[in-house]
């Protein structure tokens, strides 16, 4: 008996507690739902989730050697929620101690940092708070470094916050500025930043954290919802060492001549990589407003010019292969050559009938002799023949505002401009078109693509946008390489050839000047180049430099040291074995 009591009592009690807890979670239910009810609902919506967006880095643009010429580093936007502006609680680390930092010290604190007055931030917050009294996010400052960020974090004001974000540096400054380009506020502008933006660009991801009711952010309470994907590598042909020297070589030359604008390019001959392809004028794209806006591209692309005399190796390209001359026909070079309504074609220089084989005609660029063998082409082979040089055309390495020069057609063109265009006049092409038509002579004939850009190498290691080099022939090798052996007698034999020669290699080139055109009439203004290749016995690399409306000169002697002064770093760079053999010295007379 006295057990069934005992076990009786267990059960009332436990039937009392568990009533009784049950009585407080109702108490408490009601006190929640009904009671303080308003009083926790304020509570709440200030103790909230806040979603940030967290960015990926932009992709690097890098040179052939991995030189990084455009990459991304993060700033910082100091911002306060300015409902929540207060004195805080400051505790010594050291001793222990809380002490209570007034808001006027804290913002003093703040703006020793930055740079700025107190009183600014104060004006900020305060406009703020007229404008919305519950507003809980401005900006105190944007974009700080992240020394400053971290001096600003390490201050513990609690109502201040900090958003990162990627900006875009360009730590070679000029060098290849014209080729990177820049970014504006609403996204890439001009040179690869633009027009390789699908690899470079970064997704953004998103994340959110957790905000206590006086607004300090709850730590571990960040959740990331989506990660960011930070932008391909994109690696380009430029070395970066031989652009800055091309750079300072036309800027130099360009100066000295008092040249509107020149440029200069090397080209490797066997893949059409391009090297370097420089401007001057260029642009710092850490400068952008520092730059006039005609400068803000490259010329090279966008730019063409009637070359002159540096087509005629094209020219003389085309009537080799199409068998109507060799290297040592004899020709009598008249003292002038009539085309149409009254056009007669002069040289340089006047002179009576002149015996000079094709290659002196070509050493002596005579426009004469040069009209008298290209009307052995029917109109229409020489619009194939230059077509086929790539000129008239994109280059394919589609950089932003390219142009595609002109080249008449067979159909349209006059009975003056069909020989002209033999010799570089009534027709335009770029510095870049030039150069591939180049490339073409010294490749045995073969064109293969410029190409500026190798690839676009992925976050996943995947590598995207990588150039065909596959080559289109265009001209047989024999007429290729006789054009080389040609182009030689300009080095060794012509009136230049001590400002072209690069002592111990055999160099092949052809200068020019070419009249400038304005309104349909040339005038006294000159374009003057100088473009070839070494070595010549076996070209490995194209140079080409072009000096538009210069001063003091206006002859192709004026291209000729800075072509000189590069295909000289070239060689030296690239450790190009000197030559064994001596130029073969074509005859230039009979």
């Amino acid at each position: 008996m006295i057990a069934v009591r005992r076990t009786r009592r267990r059960m009332a009690m436990t039937v009392i507690i568990v009533a009784a807890i049950v009585l407080a979670f109702l108490v408490r239910l009601v006190d929640i739902q009904v009671v303080r009810a308003g009083e926790l609902t304020a509570a709440s919506e200030q103790r909230r989730s806040v979603p940030t967006l967290t960015y990926g880095a932009r992709g690097d643009i890098v040179d052939r050697n991995g030189v990084v010429l455009a990459d991304t580093v993060y700033r910082y936007d100091i911002t306060v929620a300015p409902k929540f502006v207060d004195d805080s609680t400051v505790v010594d680390e050291e001793t222990g101690e809380r002490s209570i930092r007034p808001v006027a010290d804290a913002l003093g604190a703040i703006a020793g940092l930055t740079g700025q007055e107190a009183a600014s931030l104060q004006a900020i917050i305060d406009d703020e708070l007229a404008a919305d009294p519950d507003d809980d996010h401005a900006y105190l400052v944007r974009g700080v470094t992240t020394e400053v960020y971290r001096a600003v974090r390490d201050l513990g004001i609690p109502w201040v916050y900090f958003e990162r974000q990627p900006a875009r540096t360009y730590p070679n400054g000029q060098v290849a500025g014209n080729l990177v380009g820049f970014l504006g506020t609403d996204g890439p502008l001009t040179g690869l930043e633009s027009s390789m933006d699908e690899c470079l660009a970064a997704t953004n991801g998103t994340a959110t954290y957790e905000r206590g009711a006086d607004g300090v952010r709850l730590p571990g309470s960040t959740v990331v919802e989506q990660a960011p994907i930070d932008g391909g590598t994109l690696r380009t042909t430029i070395d970066t060492d031989l652009q800055w020297f091309a750079q300072q070589a036309i800027e130099a030359q360009g100066s000295a001549l008092g040249a509107d604008w020149a440029t200069a390019m090397v080209v490797r001959v066997d893949d059409g990589h391009i090297l370097a392809a420089a401007d001057w004028p260029t642009v710092d794209p850490n400068d952008v407003n520092g730059t006039e806006r005609g400068n803000l591209g490259s010329r090279i692309f966008s730019t063409p010019y009637e070359p002159g005399s540096t087509m005629k190796p094209v020219s003389f390209a085309a009537m080799l292969d199409a068998g109507v001359t060799t290297p040592t026909e004899k020709v009598t070079v008249r003292d002038g050559y009539s085309t149409i309504s009254d056009f007669v074609i002069r040289d340089a220089w006047a002179h009576g009938d002149l015996p000079l084989t094709s290659t002196g005609i070509l050493v002596n660029s005579s426009n004469i002799g040069t009209s008298q063998l290209a009307e052995r082409l029917s109109i229409a082979q020489r619009e194939q023949y230059l077509r086929g040089f790539g000129l008239g055309d994109y280059t394919g390495i589609d950089f932003l505002g390219e142009a595609a020069g002109f080249v008449d057609t067979a159909e349209s063109i006059d009975g003056h401009r069909a020989f002209v265009q033999m010799f570089g006049q009534g027709i335009t092409a770029t510095s870049a078109q030039m150069a591939g038509a180049y490339q073409v002579i010294a490749n045995d004939g073969v064109r293969v693509p410029l190409t500026l850009v190798s690839g676009c190498e992925r976050s996943d290691g995947t590598v995207t946008d990588a150039p065909s080099a596959e080559g289109v022939p265009v001209v047989s090798e024999a007429a290729a390489d006789g054009v080389v052996s040609m182009l030689e007698g300009v080095v060794t034999d012509g009136a230049l050839a001590a400002q072209l020669a690069v002592p111990g290699y055999r160099v092949a080139a052809k200068t020019g000047t070419a009249e400038v055109a304005e309104n349909g009439v040339y005038t006294n203004d000159r374009v003057v180049s100088v473009a070839g290749m070494a070595p010549a016995e076996n070209p490995e690399y194209i140079v080409i430099v072009t000096f538009v409306k210069p001063d003091t000169m206006k002859v192709s002697a004026a291209a000729a040291p800075t072509f000189q002064s590069i295909m000289t770093q070239v060689l030296k760079t690239y450790r190009v074995p000197p030559s064994t053999q001596p130029a073969p010295r074509l005859p230039l007379t009979w």
